[in-house]
């Protein structure tokens, strides 16, 4: 494998990232005026964020105006319309300006009069305006989102005519609307985090594209874990966690590396529908990964304020235990199977990557900066700095005005599908606190922890892989953090648990038919049934289920306790979610594993959840009766063989 074709097929998949078939191919001068628009709003943005704050609903006014006019000029109205924009387009555009105009020039007073005492104009403008973000969020990511936020808009009126815990007095139009369309709504917490997180780190992400990076983690990859068995889904893994980390969605890092991962997987010998829910698991697993967590970190500081650095701390281990139990998945897979990697001559040169280890820097810089206590905002800016000088210690990704041009307007480009899922969002989060339904929630979960906590956890667990079904991770945690957490952290689960609980969850989301957007996504890559290929997905993703009540029954996981018991937990839940993917594959001790020891595996894996030693000697005794079964009957096949031949 040689590094050109790695390079082309990354960056020939940078607009791979958007998953939505909608997008349209630009040309003439409608391509010049959406690249001058995305370079000038990419610019802005960061000179605003680093040099000269502004008012903050100004700056997300800003930001959502530079979204929907890309959005409208880039996304088609539906899948088969022409490429050309249309006169509605047009006209859309001329909304959303007008929209951001009138919110610039009557800033002061409508700070004082949405949601209490809005004029006639001030309702026109907020219709407009949240009809344009559910166009948009429509035109970027299907109907879920929208269709989840209309029923939220609808139950706002509808809420003096339901009973018990949905039951409000219920809102006029014009309040409402101008209430959702504010700081309280759209441009509440979630568009905060994408004006001011979530677009730097995907410029940022899209420099490590264009300055060569983006390759290198992949030729990383391949060179680590490319030649051991099953050596491809392996380097999908670790790929899919190094760039989805900056991604900010699942299904869109499932297109762009699942390109390269996929065909190789298949190679090896994984089948098709295997090969794209590996990618599609992995994807999902970039999405907490570390320092980042596609923007989730982010958001969980702005709504928790809890610092970031503690936050991504917390959530090493749980992200290294979720990848973790992915590689068991594949490599059972690939021992059942007999695979073999790739050949060393087919994987890239371990002395040039080696050699190439510098282009680790920005990733490294931006690591240090986040931990020495820098600001997120100028970690990002620095790390994209470094890109660029990076890129000019290699001729082949050497960063000119073109290409700088080129990763602003890709940044831009992949921002659109985020910002308008962040808007959305927003009407969701509004709504739920303007009629109250989240504390009566809370209230409700509360009732049912009185009587058994777990079940409470498993409620909420429900609740949060349902609210995120066919929704991107940002707006999926947003939706289930307005919801589910305050709910968590009544019962008495302390708020960065709680949090987490339901990040994971969301997470899950992407995965979990019969609305997996990262398993119908690498599926398309794959050609394979898209609902089977989620059924696969879900199911190599099970392991990582149990990971959030690992943390929630074992603190220790989130580095809540001493160095002993913290090493003492990591070790044993490695053990759990071991066997877990054992029971799951029906492979344990080099044999095929009967309905009976499988479920005693789910036992033994169950027993590890808890940080008790009780329950660690209980399931190292079951899994020791297991082992032996296992190697007396692998010993018995053995002989049969022998005897036969």
């Amino acid at each position: 494998m040689n590094n050109e074709n790695n390079t082309a097929n990354i960056e020939s998949d940078a607009e791979a990232t958007e998953v939505t078939n909608q997008s349209r191919h630009l040309k003439g001068i409608v391509k010049k005026l959406f690249t001058f628009i995305a370079v000038i709003g990419a610019l802005l943005h960061i000179f605003i964020l680093n040099f000269y704050p502004i008012e903050p609903w100004l700056f997300r006014s800003m930001h959502l105006a530079f979204g929907v006019i890309l959005g409208f000029l880039l996304f088609k109205p539906y899948k088969n319309a022409k490429d050309r924009v249309s006169l509605i387009d047009w006209v859309m555009i001329i909304g959303i300006v007008f929209v951001t105009g009138y919110i610039f020039a009557n800033l002061s007073a409508l700070l004082f009069r949405v949601g209490v005492m809005p004029e006639t104009l001030d309702t026109v403008v907020a219709a407009v305006g949240v009809l344009l973000v559910l166009e948009l969020t429509r035109r970027t990511s299907g109907w879920a989102l929208p269709i989840l936020a209309s029923i939220f808009i609808l139950y706002s009126f509808a809420g003096p005519y339901l009973p018990g815990i949905l039951h409000h007095n219920g809102y006029s139009f014009d309040r409402f609307i101008t209430y959702i369309f504010s700081v309280d709504g759209v441009f509440g917490v979630t568009l905060d985090v994408s004006s001011k997180y979530i677009l730097l780190f995907i410029i940022f992400g899209s420099f490590l594209q264009m300055s060569g990076v983006g390759r290198y983690f992949i030729d990383f990859s391949f060179s680590l874990a490319g030649g051991m068995r099953g050596g491809p889904a392996k380097v999908s893994i670790l790929s899919s966690g190094l760039m989805g980390m900056m991604n900010g969605t699942s299904a869109g890092n499932a297109v762009a590396t699942g390109s390269l991962t996929i065909p190789l997987m298949r190679r090896v010998g994984y089948p098709s529908r295997f090969a794209a829910a590996t990618e599609a698991t992995a994807s999902a697993g970039g999405q907490i990964m570390i320092p980042i967590m596609g923007a989730g970190a982010f958001l969980m500081a702005e709504i928790t304020g809890i610092a970031y650095s503690e936050i991504i701390l917390a959530a090493t281990i749980p992200a290294l235990l979720y990848f973790l139990s992915v590689f068991f998945m594949v490599d059972f897979q690939a021992i059942k199977s007999g695979m073999k990697g790739l050949s060393r001559k087919e994987l890239p040169s371990l002395k040039g990557v080696f050699k190439q280890a510098y282009l680790f820097i920005p990733v490294i810089l931006l690591i240090t900066a986040l931990l020495s206590g820098y600001s997120v905002i100028r970690s990002g800016t620095v790390a994209i700095v470094a890109c660029l000088v990076v890129s000019w210690l290699t001729k082949e990704h050497r960063m000119g005005p073109k290409r700088i041009v080129q990763a602003l307007e890709l940044g831009m480009r992949n921002t659109i599908q985020l910002l308008a899922v962040c808007a959305t969002a927003g009407i969701i989060v509004g709504v739920i606190s303007l009629t109250g339904v989240g504390m009566r929630f809370s209230s409700m979960l509360l009732g049912i922890a009185d009587a058994n906590t777990l079940i409470a956890l498993i409620f909420a667990m429900f609740i949060s892989v349902l609210l995120g079904m066919g929704m991107p991770t940002t707006a999926a945690y947003a939706v289930a953090a307005s919801v589910v957490a305050p709910g968590l952290i009544q019962i008495g689960i302390e708020p960065l648990f709680a949090h987490m609980f339901v990040f994971y969850y969301a997470v899950m989301s992407a995965i979990t038919p019969p609305v997996a957007l990262a398993a119908y996504a690498a599926a398309g890559v794959a050609g394979t049934d898209p609902f089977r290929t989620g059924i696969t997905a879900f199911k190599l993703g099970i392991a990582a289920f149990i990971v959030p009540y690992m943390f929630i029954y074992s603190p220790e996981l989130m580095l809540f306790g001493s160095f002993g018991e913290i090493v003492l937990s990591v070790i044993t839940a490695s053990i759990g979610i071991y066997l877990l993917a054992a029971a799951v594959q029906a492979w344990f001790a080099g044999a095929e594993a009967n309905i009976f020891v499988r479920g005693v595996l789910i036992s033994a894996a169950i027993l590890f959840i808890y940080a008790s030693i009780f329950t660690d000697i209980l399931a190292i005794f079951v899994v020791t009766s297991c082992f032996i079964l296992q190697r007396a009957k692998k010993t018995k096949v053995l002989t049969n063989e022998s005897v036969t031949s």
